[in-house]
Formats: C-alpha cells, structure tokens, sequence
C-alpha cells in the first residue's frame, strides 16, 4: 500500500493560500526554533528536516503547483483545537448611526486531542522583589512559597529564581532541579533591601528563561512585586514585546496596594498573560501554587489572532473570559492567551461598525487567521482561517442573543463599570465616576455580592469627598469584578 502524501503546509504551519512571503517567514520561524544546532531534543532534527523538505516544495512555484495537483481537498476543521463564534446580533441593520456587535469565542481541543498532548515541561522564573517594603511576613510568605514551588517540580521542569530591588541577582539558576537543598539554603538566605526597579528583575528574569528557550516547553515569568517602579515602565514594555515575539509568557502579580495595576496590566497582556491581585500576604502561597497548577495544565500556551482591518469597522474593545480573565490589548497581531487541557479560551470582542460600511448585503467583520502554539509540539500547527460576517437588513431579527452571549455582557458589564468610574475620575469627572460606582453597587447587590457591592459604595463615597481613588478600594473593586467573570467556570468544575 502507497504511503500517504505527507502535507507539506500542515508541516509548515500554513494555510494553503499562504503566499510566497508566508512561506518563507513560517520557515525561518521554525528554523530558528528546530535547527539541530539549536535543538538537541530527540525527534527534532527529523522534524527540522521534514520542515525543510516542504520548504524545498513549496518555495519553488513550478514544483508547488504540480504538488498543489495531487492534493486532496483541504479539510474544514482543524486537527487539535476546535473554535466557535457566537454573535449578540444576528443582522445588522440599515441605519446612519454607528452600531455596536459582539462575538464570543470559544476555543478548546479536540476530545481526541487532548489525550495526545502530555502536559507539557515548564521553563519558568519567578521574579521576586526583595525591595525594603517587601520585609517582615510579606518576605517570609515568598520565602516559603518559593520553596514549595521548588518541590512540587517535575524531573523535566526547568525552574529559576530571580530578586531583584534597584539591582536583580540570581538566586537560582535555570536548570534542572538536582541541588534542591542548596537552593533552598539559597532562597531562604533572601533579604529585604533597596528601591523596586522592575526592569532589573525582568531583564534578568527573561536571560533566564531564554537559557532554556524551547518551543516544546511552556516558557514563562512570573513577576511578584508590592510597589511602584519609577521610570522604566517603557523599557519594561519593550521587553514584553520582545517576549511575546518569542512566546515566552508574562504574569504579574501585585501584593498590597503600592503597586500600579495599569502597568501590570499592560506588562503582561503584551505576552498573552493576566495580572493578579493578592491584598493578604498568607494568600500568596495559594495564588502562586495555582499559578504553576495552570502553567503545567496548558494544552496551547498561545493564540495569536492576525487581522486586516476593514473599512468603516473598528474591534473596539477584547476581553479574555477565561482561562485568566483580563482585558487584551488590541495591536495588528492579538495575543488572545492559553488554552488549557480543562478549560476552553473565551474572549468576548466588541465591535462598532460605522453606516459607511452598511451598504452591502453582506459585511464582514474580521477578517484573518488564529495562530495556535500548541505545548509539547515543536513542529508548526495550521493556523485557523477566519471569516466573520453578518447579513445587512432593513429590521433587526426578532430572536434575543444566544445566553452564552448574554451572560457573559452581564459579568462583563461589572468590570467595564468600574473601568468607566476610572477613565471619569482620570479626566476629573468625579461625579460621573461615582454615578458609575454607585451603578456598579445596584448590580452586585442584584447578583448577591453585597460585600463588594458595600466596598463600591464606600469607594463611592471616597471618591466624591476627597476626589481621588484609594489605593485599596480601586484594586479590591477592579480584580473582585474581574474574578466575577470565572464563576461559570468555576461552578461548572464542580
């Protein structure tokens, strides 16, 4: 029996459409990432020579058309991850003002797959600030976390530690665990001391994730600060871009109230990655565990969604549900975040489209393709092509939105609440801050959370006596919202 006609773009990680220039980068992508040179790990190299056979085939026109020749017809699914859109309208309609749509993804692997994708091995730095204000049960609660973390690795876990105040050192370096008892005696010899200069630590913390660099492993940071970094938030922001083109992830996590949680915000979504809040220090141990849980835990430790905008349709505003909620920034290329083994990926886009655009029957969208980087797989993986219209129409449809779509704008709604109240008292509207505040208060009470709803109006109340947030009140609020997002999650694992 003749063996099957092996799929050089599935090798390559491209679509059958894929251009002449689509087709060189995929390759130089994957050469950097499995030349035996670079790559020693068994199975590699074939890999590598595999990719570069499809390169031969399918960079040179005249061979790629006799090859495109004996092809089967091209698949409609994809083979690891399965993906669905869900709309909050299902037409638009013919009006001269701007309208406003939703799309709901869901994406998750393949019943069949997700068996086949052992967890994947980490490459993960914990960044700790050691900075004066960091000292007494705070440093103590690090200390012992830090040293749990170490023990619960795996034999294929490559793990490291870094400190840092207004200078970064490393405490442990990348490496396999195999001098746990010296690095321990290491961790436990930590001292508070200096200013917080972020950039130290995270520089150094990337040198040491870049020293194990591989594409089969989940390459991550996790920064952990209480205070303020002055004046390298943009160099901070040039290294998560550069992390992210390499697909090394970024969390931050804030303990306290000092710290800025627009910058870790920021920090981190340049990566795919979520910030966290932790207003107890004896509830770090517990959010840094959970953290490793869902690092080990990751089925694809990246979607990239790539897009050309379209005329007269603006994506306004992305919001990832689940795994890790938080907001998304929006650039040419999204990253969206992970897919985990147990929990699907759900972001929520909103987009305006203005009356310019409505002149055909048909408008699309978006329009472009999701990237997927699935852990424990080296090779390439097909992107997904995406092709999102809706039908123009004199009236809208008569059927309500699907409840997947309502429940998610009604959480949704929360976090964007006090989003508003931010944006007004930043730009000095205090009144209309509290107005959003106190909004916010009706809707928790109407969802049960009378705590939160009592922190929101105490906030409320702070904000219009000494105009200006407090620190505590404005971090409690925000990442309380937030958690409100994972409780369908939440409910449904148990």
């Amino acid at each position: 029996m003749p063996s099957k006609q092996p799929d050089y773009y599935e090798i390559l990680g491209v679509l059958r459409s894929a251009s002449q220039e689509d087709i060189k980068r995929a390759y130089f992508e994957a050469a950097q990432r499995l030349h035996p040179d670079k790559n020693k790990a068994p199975g590699e190299t074939e890999i590598f020579l595999g990719i570069q056979q499809a390169y031969e085939v399918l960079a040179n026109p005249s061979r790629r058309v006799k090859y495109d020749a004996t092809l089967p017809a091209a698949e409609e699914v994809h083979g690891s991850v399965k993906h669905e859109f869900s709309f909050s309208r299902r037409n638009l309609v013919k009006l001269g003002e701007p309208q406003l749509i939703y799309a709901l993804l869901e994406a998750e692997p393949r019943e069949e797959q997700s068996d086949k994708i052992a967890a994947p091995p980490l490459n993960v730095c914990l960044v700790l600030d050691r900075s004066t204000s960091m000292q007494g049960e705070k440093m103590d609660v690090v200390k012992t976390a830090a040293i749990q973390l170490l023990r619960s690795l795996r034999p294929q876990d490559i793990f490291s530690v870094v400190m840092f105040s207004d200078k970064a050192e490393v405490l442990v370096p990348a490496a396999y665990q195999v001098e746990r008892n010296r690095q321990e005696s290491s961790i436990q010899m930590m001292q508070a001391s200096g200013a917080t200069e972020i950039f130290q630590g995270l520089e150094m913390g990337l040198r040491e994730v870049r020293r194990g660099l591989d594409p089969s492993r989940v390459n991550h940071v996790i920064l952990l600060t209480d205070g303020h970094t002055y004046g390298d938030e943009p160099a901070c922001l040039q290294l998560a871009e550069e992390a992210g083109a390499q697909n090394i992830g970024i969390s931050g996590i804030g303990i306290g109230s000092e710290w800025n949680d627009i910058f870790l915000d920021a920090l981190a979504s340049r990566t795919g990655g979520s910030s966290a809040y932790i207003s107890k220090p004896q509830d770090i141990q517990r959010v840094l565990i959970d953290k490793f849980k869902a690092l080990a835990n990751i089925f694809a430790d990246e979607v990239l969604l790539e897009y050309e905008p379209v005329e007269g349709i603006e994506m306004k505003y992305a919001f990832r549900l689940q795994p890790e909620g938080g907001p998304i920034s929006l650039e040419k290329a999204v990253r969206l975040g992970p897919i985990l083994q147990d929990v699907p990926l759900h972001v929520l886009f909103e987009f305006v489209i203005q009356p310019a655009a409505l002149k055909k029957e048909t408008i699309t969208l978006l329009k472009g393709t999701l990237k997927i980087s699935l852990s424990g797989r080296p090779q390439p993986t097909p992107p997904i092509e995406l092709n999102l219209t809706r039908d123009v129409e004199a009236e809208p449809a008569s059927e309500p939105p699907p409840t997947k779509i309502l429940r998610a704008l009604s959480r949704l709604t929360l976090y964007r609440l006090q989003e508003r109240a931010r944006d007004e008292a930043d730009g000095g509207n205090f009144d209309t801050a509290t107005r959003h505040l106190k909004n916010l208060a009706s809707h928790l009470l109407s969802q049960g959370e009378g705590q939160l709803a009592r922190t929101a109006l105490l906030e409320a109340e702070n904000l219009q006596r000494m105009r200006s947030w407090s620190a505590e009140g404005s971090k409690e609020i925000k990442y309380s919202t937030r958690a409100l997002l994972l409780t369908d999650v939440k409910e449904k694992a148990r």
